[in-house]
């Protein structure tokens, strides 16, 4: 529910290329290729882009939680991400 919402604030075309809806995208994209790959464990190409896929959603919420801490907390708690542990 929360994430109908979130996809309806953030889905006009004057934010596509904002951080919350490219990590949102990638989210999507993350959930749908772990569904994917739990029917099929031997899909290495598909894990490949998975780990692709991860990897980019990490950076970018890096590259968001340096500009922007409050924005990063509340993407975070809207995706229900768990926040990286730092070391």
């Amino acid at each position: 529910m929360i994430k109908n919402l979130l996809i309806s604030d953030i889905s006009q075309e004057e934010k596509r290329g904002s951080v919350e809806f490219q990590v949102f995208n990638f989210t999507n994209k993350i959930r749908r290729l772990t569904s994917h790959l739990e029917l099929h464990r031997k899909d290495y190409l598909s894990q490949r882009g998975l780990r692709k896929i991860l990897g980019k959603r990490q950076r970018l919420l890096a590259y968001l939680s340096k500009k922007n801490k409050v924005r990063y907390k509340e993407l975070i708690s809207n995706l229900n991400i768990r926040e990286p542990k730092t070391r």
